[in-house]
């Protein structure tokens, strides 16, 4: 494929060196609808990034501009801050009667700001409110976000090196298999109970039912009611980061309901909105809504055209959830026959591939190899990004909505990418 470069007199000469998707993707994009996005040249890309799981529901879905389209029209409220406005009704009421309700969860919404990492510090700076300590405990190869408070319950060496600071008050735990199969929570407990043991009790424990950003790295349901007991057991609150598998990425609404848990608090962000606008909410149980008024806020936690949006999605997808949740499981089952069929046709290469839902990662022995197969498939006309500590995983995120001919043109041309980096 043959795609003009973008002015560098812009992008190279005016934005900053931190940009870093388009270092990987050096075409300019214009338009975009559904799986597809298309560069100022009109060169067709399949999106299997979709917004980093921003875009669940694909780009530009008809239904959803349709809505915002004439939100903007009749001069709705744009900027509200924590006001009451009517988009923010309609929301909370949808998200109470699709989402809340028929799942038995008696959260309470916050809205902390548009983006995940303010979700996770709201969560962070409330658990420590409600136990009065201050440690947090989280997970090797867990990632919450870019903030000071998120990086450092996240487990990325350079992304907490950029802090530039000491990063306090954290200790991480090694994630569902990281020591091997059979690694349980004993010692963690031991520590706990041993007043000798020098540990600062955890006022929570934050993990990922799937670490995205670590590497597709999935956390057994098992596990995760172990967890979950454990934070019962030693007084501190369980706090799930569905920001990125959330919203029915792995099949359920929230990635934590095949556990069968019930977290005290849960960050949600990226695909809430339905239509990848800035928006994230902190759900919590109603006995830790201990917050005075205004004693966390933000200039732009109420952001109504996402409100908007984000109700419009949850009627559309959501009113039939088992619907919704089955479409994403078959889908699932489609990419992973065909990542079984790429990986006996490269069986020196792959190490292993996993999954759930529509979260899949492919893993080779060669650390260098992951990112060489990405830039082959741009060229190809896909998209996919890379994940993993060494960046050592392909890691497919398409929409939901991605049709079974879209995901086998796909998988097809990561095959090929596969073995043409060979």
């Amino acid at each position: 494929m043959t795609t003009t470069q973008p002015d560098p007199s812009i992008f190279e000469t005016l934005e900053s060196a931190v940009r870093s998707y388009c270092r990987g993707w050096p075409v300019v994009f214009d338009w975009a609808q559904g799986s597809k996005l298309y560069d100022e040249d009109g060169h067709e890309f399949l999106d299997f990034f979709a917004g980093a799981g921003s875009l669940n529901y694909g780009h530009n879905h008809p239904a959803l501009k349709r809505v915002l389209i004439d939100y903007l029209e009749r001069d709705g409220v744009t900027h509200g801050l924590d006001m009451s406005t009517t988009a923010k009704r309609t929301f909370l009421q949808a998200f109470q009667d699709i989402v809340l309700r028929p799942r038995r969860l008696p959260y309470k919404v916050m809205f902390p700001g548009p983006t995940g990492t303010n979700a996770v510090e709201s969560a962070l700076k409330l658990a420590r409110k409600v136990k009065g300590r201050e440690a947090i405990a989280s997970f090797t190869n867990s990632f919450h976000g870019m903030s000071l408070g998120a990086l450092a319950v996240s487990g990325n060496v350079s992304k907490r090196a950029g802090a530039g600071v000491s990063l306090m008050h954290g200790m991480l735990l090694p994630f569902d298999n990281y020591l091997g199969a059979g690694g349980d929570f004993r010692w963690f407990e031991r520590l706990l109970e041993d007043r000798g043991s020098g540990l600062s009790h955890p006022a929570a424990v934050i993990v990922e039912t799937v670490q995205g950003e670590g590497g597709i790295n999935i956390a057994r349901s098992e596990w995760l009611r172990a967890l979950a007991q454990l934070c019962g057991r030693h007084d501190m609150l369980l706090i799930v980061d569905d920001i990125q598998m959330g919203c029915g990425r792995t099949g359920a609404f929230f990635s934590f309901e095949e556990a069968g848990i019930s977290p005290d608090i849960v960050t949600v962000s990226k695909s809430i909105s339905g239509y990848g606008l800035p928006m994230s909410l902190c759900l919590f149980k109603p006995e830790l809504d201990i917050w005075e008024p205004g004693e966390h806020n933000g200039t732009f936690r109420g952001n109504n055209p996402a409100f908007v949006t984000a109700r419009a999605a949850l009627e559309i997808f959501w009113t039939d959830g088992l619907a919704m949740e089955k479409q994403t499981r078959q889908r699932g089952e489609q990419v992973e026959l065909q990542l079984i069929a790429v990986a006996e046709e490269n069986v020196a290469d792959v190490r292993g591939h996993r999954g759930r839902g529509l979260a899949w990662g492919l893993e080779f022995h060669d650390r260098t190899r992951a990112g060489r197969v990405a830039r082959r498939a741009f060229e190809l006309g896909l998209l996919v990004e890379t994940s993993g500590a060494e960046s050592e995983v392909v890691k497919l995120m398409p929409a939901l909505t991605v049709t079974s001919e879209e995901l086998d043109e796909g998988l097809g041309i990561l095959a090929r990418a596969v073995r043409e980096t060979a």
